[in-house]
């Protein structure tokens, strides 16, 4: 059976995805490699450790085709399971090296920066930590926050452990808990910031670009802070997707990771209203990100962030 213009497939109700990703993106991307090929695609919505941890569950009898996260610690979980086939050469050289894991099981599809966002009539240039770190300090107790039960937050701790280890992410986790205020989602750190209830909070950077894209009115009183200087605080997290070994429609499943990474896929990040970076090699940004290559990012290899370990050592704190 013939399905669109460019793929012939054998004649099925297509390819079922479990999608971490924000809605409105994963949708765009499929509408757009629906419209080429004419294969269907069923998006399972969820949150990263949800999706991650059904797939554990269900094992060979996932009915998951392929696997998308917002974040590369529920990748690194089902890919320690060992549920994860290869992915196709062609699509892993459509992606530059640093967002990509070496052995080649899941690969990068956007990625976001951590910041600090803060409140301008609370807080000058001059006053802003130097570090992610710093935030542990006692000058800082009242003065940030988070929202440590999302996978977001987690992931940031995730690169603290592999860049300082157990015992300082620890230590800075306990100086988290009694120094920081907890909220529940980035985009209410957004609006507690902006309103003046909290100076600063840790987020990743695309929530503030898409509300001023909108309205601005969650965001107008903010500013974003760039750690950079290779700080934990300049972690990059890398969203990922990976095609399930028990697929039964793996050179489907294939063709969906293979036209996300691919140009017009990355083309959707540039020019739509998600604000995340694209990883794609040679691929463009949205003009109104800083571009990767001055975030002076911490060089992490994504395929060894610990979310048991993070979660252990955030309950371990306190914080969860």
């Amino acid at each position: 059976m013939l399905l669109g213009t460019s793929c012939v497939y054998a004649a099925d109700d297509g390819i079922v995805v479990y999608n971490a990703q924000h809605e409105s993106l994963t949708q765009a991307w499929v509408d757009g490699f629906t419209k080429e090929t004419g294969i269907k695609v069923t998006l399972r919505n969820g949150d990263d450790s949800e999706m991650a941890n059904q797939i554990v569950q269900e094992g060979k009898a996932s009915p998951a085709d392929l696997f998308l996260t917002e974040n590369s610690p529920s990748m690194v979980l089902v890919d320690k399971a060992g549920l994860f086939a290869p992915v196709a050469p062609a699509t892993l050289s459509q992606v530059d090296a640093p967002y990509r894991p070496a052995h080649g099981t899941w690969v990068g599809i956007a990625a976001r920066s951590t910041v600090l966002v803060y409140n301008k009539d609370k807080l000058k240039p001059a006053d802003l930590p130097k570090s992610l770190l710093d935030l542990a300090e006692p000058s800082w107790k009242g003065r940030w926050a988070a929202s440590p039960a999302g996978a977001d937050f987690q992931a940031i701790v995730g690169a603290m452990l592999a860049l300082k280890g157990e015992a300082a992410t620890l230590e800075w986790l306990k100086g988290m808990k009694t120094n920081a205020t907890a909220y529940r989602g980035n985009g209410t750190v957004l609006k507690a910031v902006n309103a003046g209830q909290i100076d600063s909070g840790v987020i990743f950077h695309y929530y503030s670009l898409i509300d001023q894209s909108k309205t601005g009115e969650n965001s107008k009183n903010t500013s974003l802070y760039y750690f950079k200087h290779k700080d934990p605080g300049a972690y990059v997290s890398i969203s990922g997707g990976g095609v399930l070994a028990s697929s039964k429609h793996p050179e489907q499943a294939q063709a969906l990771l293979k036209w996300i990474t691919g140009k017009q896929g990355q083309a959707i990040l540039k020019d739509g209203n998600s604000f995340e970076y694209a990883v794609g090699a040679g691929a463009q940004s949205n003009s109104k990100l800083v571009p990767l290559e001055q975030l002076d990012a911490p060089v992490l290899d994504s395929s060894k962030l610990d979310s048991k370990k993070v979660v252990e050592l955030m309950t371990k704190a306190g914080i969860l």
